[in-house]
């Protein structure tokens, strides 16, 4: 007999970001995150590439990026980045399994590791000490300095080279060393070096205070009001609300691993949300999709990873892919206990939810 399957996602953009800068994670371990993506048709991996606490990709036009700015992570460990050819090795591995990879490199705030590469970079020319701290908003890119347009130039040019895709990250978050009078114009600046490299600019939410250009896509993780004015702007909103979405969020106040200052988030919560009706005026139309953010602060190793990924991704994915009309808790919760045997054949560490039926899916 034949049949027909009428299936197609409700949002293009369906995705995760890995943070790779508070602690490192070889190349070995994103593919295995790109593998678990691929399996819940997700088609995108946003790579957070550099913080405060470390700079995780090879610039040949800059070296000690990587040399120095590299050589730690959270903690004091011996951190690490990506050569050329591993980061290719990655956007091919990727590709192949349809994900497209976003990378991110934060601006103007959340800088030290580049800060303490180049000393040229800080308006006092002196470069600061590496960090391994876990506090955020003290670090500032020099807005007022033509080399520091020199070196976003440069990064963006080596990025955009290697990267197929359409986005390139330019953060723009917790910048709260950099006055508003100079992030504004910095933000515009940045965006210009962007679409001249063909790159449409993707932003955490607080670039909608600058002038966004049509194309760009904020990131909403926090302030409605920031989703708002991008919208008004004419721009698009990619989904990311940390009180829902934040995958680095602890599952409960006894969960071994993750923060709390957004939200607790079971699975059920990460599950029962829609993109469309969060922000008031803000439609479907105006949403590119969804994207669920690990913070790696209190995560080493891909165990850690799998515990705080597994079982909520799976609901991010359906989030993205299944109108919210079609979804309901009830029934998906036995359809994720299922997934039980797969997590177990895999080896993957998960969360056994309480709020999940595991024992009768059996």
């Amino acid at each position: 007999a034949a049949g027909t399957i009428n299936d197609f996602p409700d949002y293009s953009y369906r995705g995760a970001m890995l943070d790779v800068s508070r602690h490192f994670f070889g190349v070995n371990d994103v593919k295995q995150f790109i593998e678990y993506l691929a399996y819940y048709k997700m088609n995108v991996l946003h790579l957070h590439l550099s913080d405060d606490q470390g700079w995780r990709i090879e610039i040949k036009s800059w070296p000690d990026l990587a040399n120095h700015g590299g050589s730690t992570q959270v903690g004091g460990g011996r951190g690490g980045y990506y050569t050329q050819e591993q980061y290719t090795d990655i956007v091919k591995y990727a590709r192949d399994r349809y994900i497209t990879i976003v990378p991110e490199i934060d601006m103007p705030g959340h800088t030290n590791a580049a800060l303490a590469s180049y000393p040229e970079l800080n308006c006092n020319g002196k470069a600061t000490e590496l960090y391994t701290g876990t506090d955020v908003g003290f670090s500032t890119l020099c807005t007022s300095k033509d080399i520091t347009y020199k070196f976003i130039d440069d990064v963006v040019r080596e990025l955009s080279e290697m990267t197929p895709g359409p986005y390139i990250h330019i953060g723009g978050d917790e910048s709260h060393a950099t006055k508003i009078e100079d992030y504004i114009p910095f933000i515009n600046r940045v965006q210009e070096i962007v679409t001249s490299h063909g790159k449409q600019v993707l932003g955490w939410d607080e670039i909608a205070l600058a002038t966004l250009k049509p194309n760009s896509v904020a990131q909403h993780w926090a302030n409605l009001s920031n989703a708002e004015k991008a919208v008004s702007q004419g721009a698009k909103i990619l989904m990311s609300p940390a009180v829902n979405a934040y995958l680095d969020m602890q599952y409960d106040s006894t969960s071994p691993l993750g923060l709390h200052w957004a939200a607790y988030i079971e699975v059920d919560k990460a599950y029962n949300w829609d993109p469309a009706s969060l922000v008031p005026g803000l439609g479907k139309e105006n949403i590119i999709g969804i994207e669920a953010p690990l913070w790696s602060e209190t995560v080493t190793n891909l165990d850690e990873i799998e515990y705080l990924v597994f079982p909520r991704l799976p609901g991010y994915a359906e989030i993205g892919w299944t109108p919210s009309s079609m979804r309901n808790w009830e029934e998906y919760k036995f359809r994720l206990a299922k997934h039980e045997k797969w997590f177990n054949a895999m080896g993957i560490n998960f969360y056994k939810s309480p709020t999940v039926p595991w024992d009768e899916s059996k």
